[in-house]
């Protein structure tokens, strides 16, 4: 405790730090007032009516940072930046040049972050869209003409490049990533409302199974703190070379193989997914077709949030992307080729293809935990609906993995500003 208090002591000491700590509020608070700023013709009970009792919109609202719920200026959030940026990440890895770009350094990080932002426009719009179907079709939000819809559009749109912009301010002049801490500021700021909605069904639970809901709590906190931070650690070890009578070289160390290397995103891409059939169903099940509409109603019926059809496709999805994601960050030939390039070679292992092979093998087993665990966090809202009976809880173990993910990595990111000034101190 002593010690937590000591670094808090020195953050706030550091004058540096404590500019981009108070820029880091000044902009989150912006980006909480905006979305509470409601764009006009919701009926704003209803669409809270409506979110409340459907999981798979309050997961939505989670990765919007609590902007939809409110149906705000900013309601789409940064979802559409989000798939965005996954899907450049995939292109990246497919097209040569993407990847050639890449390696450029900071002007090529910088071009395919400029691609990210004109990708996020088109996404917005289709978005935008399809969730003014999905309210006119809940009758939320009535028929509009060509020239509102258009503004509707524009609108949500303008909000998702604002709200992509705020992100960019914090990473460049505040502390840790910025599109992270929106994302966490909203969900934090969902609290309230969730908890408040819960609260009626916790009233009517006894002593012992709230102490049990709590215990649950934070094992799962826990639970996704060690799990993040978990990883495999390979021994490579380093060969001595003589260069102009110096030795280089000669030195052992290890390459870190994490348990979760995919993090969130794999969630993303199984709600994606996952989320589709429900909302067709619900644009298709008012249709004037019969068969159509039977059709549409049948598998609304067959892909209920809490029951076992959903939330098996569900987990499957989530373990099957953590693999399929993993793969594709993760290039074992082109560790192991880096690796002998140096003059490494990891101990029992012949450098080269045997060292990726091993490397292969190594991550395979390390995600298959890693994707167990993202799989049980995705479904964990379910379960403990159906065990403590609380169909009003949207705030999950994803939410949760989130929270956790980016307090790590802003704590990792003042560690090391601290750390760089403790260095500097000892140059002239």
């Amino acid at each position: 405790m002593n010690k937590v208090l000591t670094s808090l002591k020195q953050i706030w000491g550091t004058p540096e730090i404590r500019k981009k700590l108070l820029f880091t509020a000044a902009v989150l608070l912006i980006y909480r007032l905006l979305a509470h700023i409601p764009v006009a013709g919701i009926d704003r009970q209803a669409l809270a009516n409506l979110f409340s009792g459907s999981q798979l919109l309050g997961l939505l609202d989670i990765f919007s940072g609590g902007t939809l719920a409110n149906f705000s200026l900013i309601a789409l959030g940064l979802g559409p930046y989000i798939n965005a940026s996954i899907i450049l990440q995939l292109l990246t890895m497919v097209f040569p040049k993407l990847e050639e770009l890449s390696k450029e350094g900071e002007s090529g990080r910088e071009m395919i972050n400029q691609y990210t932002r004109w990708l996020t426009v088109p996404i917005a719009i289709l978005q935008g869209f399809g969730m003014y179907s999905l309210l006119r079709g809940q009758n939320i939000i009535g028929q509009l003409n060509l020239g509102s819809l258009l503004a509707l559009i524009v609108t949500m749109t303008a909000g998702t490049i604002l709200a992509v912009w705020l992100g960019e301010l914090i990473s460049e002049y505040g502390v840790g990533n910025g599109v992270s801490l929106l994302i966490f500021a909203g969900i934090v700021g969902r609290l309230p409302v969730v908890l408040g909605q819960t609260a009626v069904t916790l009233e009517t639970l006894s002593v012992g199974n709230l102490g049990i809901f709590g215990m649950v709590g934070l094992i799962l906190v826990a639970a996704v703190v060690f799990v993040n931070e978990a990883s495999r650690k390979i021994p490579v070890q380093y060969a001595r070379r003589v260069r102009a009578g110096k030795v280089y070289g000669g030195q052992s160390t290890h390459l870190p193989l994490r348990v979760n290397q995919a993090g969130v995103i794999p969630i993303i891409f199984a709600v994606s997914l996952v989320l589709l059939p429900s909302l067709v169903g619900q644009f298709l099940q008012n249709v004037n077709n019969a068969q159509v509409a039977l059709a549409a109603r049948s598998v609304l019926a067959f892909m209920q949030p809490n029951g076992w059809a959903y939330n098996l496709i569900y987990f499957a999805l989530v373990v099957g992307f953590t693999y399929f994601y993993t793969a594709v960050v993760f290039n074992p030939v082109k560790i192991a080729d880096e690796i002998k390039k140096y003059g490494g070679f990891v101990p029992g292992i012949r450098p080269g293809g045997a060292t990726a092979n091993y490397l292969n093998g190594i991550m395979n087993r390390v995600t298959a935990a890693g994707a167990v665990f993202l799989g049980a966090i995705a479904i964990m809202p379910a379960i403990v609906q159906v065990v403590f009976r609380i169909p009003t809880l949207s705030l999950g173990g994803t939410g949760i993995l989130i929270v956790v993910s980016v307090v790590l990595e802003t704590v990792k990111s003042l560690q090391s500003q601290l750390s760089v000034r403790n260095y500097d101190s000892f140059l002239p």
